[in-house]
């Protein structure tokens, strides 16, 4: 061992000096795995920020986009064969998988393979929901042959390994497993919410039920689905086929098919937890505050996301930029960032920054404030600006002299704003057309 340096300290130059990442090697369960990716939802809740692109192409995180979490767990899991579903003004989406998500070799059976909705099946419909998404899709689904099918969403923000969800799947000889994890009672209602047994089989589920049901000895958390399911394929294919004929079914898997399958199929819940026994990190940032709330956690001194996790990295597609850039050191007109994450290709030119994120090629200008917001990529913030718990939409020029979340009252005449203050600007409110 070096002089002066701790064996913790060797490993980590170590996995530093490396110049590759070692992802799960692929075994032969998750070979015969194959992964669908459920990002056709509207993500209406988001507002704006949804208004010209899908709820999981939103960036987050100063340089991803929202789905990049939960293909990035596939790759990190071993598990290589993806699908993804898409529907809702998909084309900003679809571009960012062609860049971020092609590196994988088809020819040995790994991909990232795009399925848009495309009126497959005799109705000639649109995904009716996401049980429908999968059964428009059963001709490419059986071409594959996989064993099992892990069906997820890609609005989630969460680090995840599927292979042990996989595996417990696979011992517990189930039909279905679904991820679940432990929510407020009071934050529940927006869930699918389940009972278990003391083997971890599902005995109730409810969608998104008015007055969540409890755990027995926990009475103020419920337990809730993460929206990830582990089928086994002939069971998959047959519930699939029954729902698709049901008159009146919404063809959804929290509202139809995992309530009606618990009682005659071995149902199991899987928690997810983290490697000291605590419930996982996981964030549904459906919501403007909910988006806005995630992205500040990870301004924490110790967030509850470690994004620099080199066993387990967030890959992505990212622009060829230079690295940010600080300037000026005069007394009110310092470059600086406290408490922030500022990406590359931005510029800090006098401005302070303080519990923000920024994502890159964003340029701030002298004698300017910017704390608690969030920044999307390629905005311009002018000189003595002042902008406080705020989402700025990607592409917004912010004039000279502008003030934002100081008065609500008036943000609301020009912006959106949330019932807990956030302020949420795009280019269109602010006058710039870019999309039209």
């Amino acid at each position: 061992m070096a002089a002066g340096i701790s064996e913790a300290q060797k490993l980590q130059q170590e996995k530093l000096y490396r110049y590759y990442t070692e992802p799960k090697m692929v075994t032969e369960l998750t070979r015969r795995t194959m992964v669908l990716v459920l990002a056709g939802g509207e993500g209406s809740r988001l507002k704006n920020l949804t208004a010209w692109r899908a709820k999981p192409a939103v960036p987050f995180g100063g340089k991803y986009r929202i789905i990049d979490f939960a293909l990035s767990n596939c790759v990190n899991s071993g598990l290589r064969r993806i699908g993804v579903l898409t529907q809702y003004k998909s084309h900003s989406l679809i571009r960012h998988l062609q860049r971020a998500w092609s590196f994988m070799r088809a020819e040995i059976g790994e991909f990232v393979e795009i399925l848009p909705a495309q009126q497959r099946t005799e109705k000639k419909e649109w995904y009716q929901g996401t049980a429908d998404a999968l059964y428009q899709n059963l001709d490419i689904l059986r071409r594959h042959n996989p064993q099992y099918v892990i069906v997820l969403g890609g609005d989630h923000i969460y680090t995840m390994d599927y292979s042990a969800m996989l595996l417990r799947h696979v011992e517990s000889r189930a039909d279905f497993t679904v991820g679940c994890i432990e929510v407020p009672r009071e934050e529940a209602t927006e869930f699918g919410v389940m009972s278990v047994d003391e083997d971890m089989r599902i005995t109730k589920f409810a969608e998104k039920p008015a007055n969540p049901e409890a755990m027995p000895d926990k009475p103020d958390v419920a337990l809730a689905s993460m929206g990830i399911y582990v089928f086994s394929t002939e069971f998959l294919f047959t519930i699939l086929e029954q729902d698709a004929q049901v008159r009146g079914s919404s063809h959804d898997f929290g509202r139809d098919i995992i309530p009606a399958n618990i009682h005659t199929a071995k149902a199991m819940a899987y928690p997810f937890r983290d490697e000291t026994g605590a419930p996982g990190y996981w964030r549904d940032v459906g919501t403007v505050y909910s988006y806005w709330k995630s992205n500040m956690e990870l301004c924490a001194v110790e967030p509850p996301l470690n994004l620099y996790d080199r066993d387990w990295p967030i890959w992505t597609y990212q622009p060829q930029s230079p690295p940010a850039k600080f300037i000026f050191d005069d007394e009110g007109r310092r470059g600086e960032a406290i408490d922030s994450l500022v990406s590359a290709g931005c510029i800090i030119s006098g401005a302070r920054l303080k519990r923000s994120m920024v994502f890159f090629g964003c340029t701030l200008q002298e004698y300017s404030l910017v704390k608690d917001s969030v920044i999307l990529p390629k905005v311009s913030i002018g000189r003595n600006c002042q902008i406080s718990r705020a989402v700025i939409d990607k592409a917004t020029v912010i004039p000279d002299g502008t003030v934002i979340g100081e008065n609500l009252e008036e943000d609301a005449k020009r912006f959106y704003v949330t019932k807990e203050g956030i302020v949420l600007v795009t280019p269109e409110m602010m006058g710039q057309q870019l999309y039209r």
